[in-house]
């Protein structure tokens, strides 16, 4: 039995320790991150361009009562590196548009949470980012649509279909910035701009590549050249609606009442539009070029959603004063040929190309559908030096992205550049249509597609590449 004196005593370290442990929990909560403070610049500053009204992510995030109740979902899908979605393996390359998050960053999301996601001073909130509600790149200089709202069925299969917009300028145009705009979102899968050229006083364009983009003078004038690019043997694309060889008789399906087929003379890509990748400018200094009395092509891939409805998809361009100092181009370095066995769980395809004058490469896009699962490019150097461009070691079709090198690469002539791409066929892979299939190339999901996007600056003409003229 205890005296009153000791039992005093024990009472009172008890209150001592209850003191204690809530002074160490008012510490620890006051030093805990808060939303208005720590989280919602990291929101603001990564997220919120898909993560609020009327964008692609399923929830806004633009405020503390917004983000609340997915607290935890954020947490671990920030952890895990889902979101932001970005897959480029993080040792090799630097890329300006890069959406990872710093470790530092997963760190504060992970210790709010932790510590019960408080809200915080309101004095701590930064401005929220304002986004346009209009065009995202600014008032265009001038807005290029399809001349038709094209109506697309309420279910089926929709192949890709080509729509031809007039430009005709009189003279030539530089693009800095474009941004696209799809008519109906819900059912626009995809789209890819391509310029088709007026063709030259006299005669058809002459298939092929020859001299640089923006060389001067008449044909009859510049001297002949070796094509810019000398493909590999299979990598290209031969007949097809967009690529690949004849499907077997068993595969092909019948074109649709309405369809619009890919025009004669469609040259290269000016870009293209994906859900969450609407709009693209180019870095200063450079330009693609819109050539005088050009017309524009849209490739449009459209999906069916279960009601029958139209879409009538827009270009917006802005343009520079003045031609820039480097003009970019695009081109695209495929496969058309692959096949895939059956149940094949890790089937490689491969695509070669080699340049013959020195550029510079700015990007690339890896492009595959619900099989692909990984990527990888080498650079193969005149000298037999390899070297990796680009590691996608978790391909996702969900998001594809154009990565846009820190720093342009310098290729000099005789470089080849090589692209792999594994496809999962196997039951393993809960995304494929049809594990007991073989595959081909195709324009819908549940074909495939072997395909890089590639935009690039043609370095001058030094001695040396000169001689390489014909």
């Amino acid at each position: 039995m205890t005296t009153g004196r000791s039992g005093a005593g024990v009472v009172f370290v008890m209150a001592m320790m209850c003191a204690a442990a809530a002074q160490a929990q008012s510490k620890q909560a006051a030093s805990a991150p808060t939303f208005n403070k720590d989280v919602a610049p990291i929101l603001f500053g990564n997220c919120t361009s898909c993560h609020r009204p009327g964008q692609i992510a399923p929830m806004s995030l633009l405020t503390y009562k917004d983000a609340r109740p997915w607290a935890r979902s954020i947490a671990a899908h920030v952890t895990n590196g889902t979101m932001p979605p970005w897959h480029a393996d993080p040792s090799v390359g630097q890329f300006a548009n890069e959406r990872r998050l710093s470790d530092a960053q997963k760190g504060t999301i992970s210790r709010w949470v932790e510590a019960g996601a408080p809200e915080g001073d309101a004095k701590d909130l930064p401005a929220a980012p304002q986004y346009a509600e209009g065009w995202r790149i600014g008032q265009p200089d001038v807005v290029l649509e399809m001349q038709e709202d094209y109506p697309i069925p309420a279910r089926g299969e929709v192949p890709y279909l080509y729509f031809e917009v007039p430009a005709n300028f009189a003279e030539d145009r530089w693009i800095k910035s474009w941004e696209m705009r799809p008519g109906n979102p819900a059912v626009v899968h995809h789209v890819i701009v391509y310029v088709r050229t007026a063709p030259p006083a006299g005669g058809p364009t002459p298939r092929g590549a020859g001299a640089a983009p923006g060389a001067a003078g008449t044909a009859a004038q510049r001297p002949r050249q070796q094509p810019l690019f000398t493909f590999a043997e299979g990598t290209d694309i031969p007949a097809g609606q967009t690529g690949g060889p004849p499907l077997p008789e068993g595969e092909r399906k019948p074109l649709p009442p309405g369809y619009r087929p890919r025009p004669r003379g469609t040259g290269s890509s000016i870009g293209g539009y994906v859900p969450g990748n609407s709009t693209r400018t180019f870095p200063a200094g450079t330009a693609m070029r819109l050539p005088a009395g050009s017309s524009l092509v849209f490739q449009m891939h459209y999906t069916t959603i279960g009601e029958a409805t139209a879409d009538r998809t827009k270009l917006g361009l802005v343009f520079t004063k003045e031609p820039p100092k480097m003009a970019l181009s695009g081109m695209a370095l495929i496969n058309g040929g692959l096949h895939i066995p059956p149940g094949a769980a890790d089937h490689k395809v491969d695509a070669e190309v080699t340049i013959n004058r020195d550029l510079l490469l700015f990007s690339m896009t890896p492009h595959t559908h619900v099989r692909g699962k990984r990527w990888l490019y080498e650079a193969i150097y005149p000298d037999g030096r390899r070297e990796t461009l680009l590691s996608v070691p978790n391909y996702d079709f969900e998001w594809q992205h154009e990565y846009q090198f820190k720093q342009p690469l310098k290729l000099p002539a005789g470089t080849k550049i090589h692209a792999t791409a594994w496809y999962d066929n196997s039951p393993g892979n809960k995304s494929n249509p049809d594990a007991t299939k073989d595959v081909w190339w195709g324009d819908q999901t549940w074909e495939e597609m072997m395909f890089t996007s590639l935009t690039f600056h043609v370095l001058p003409a030094t001695p040396q590449t000169a001689g390489k003229q014909e």
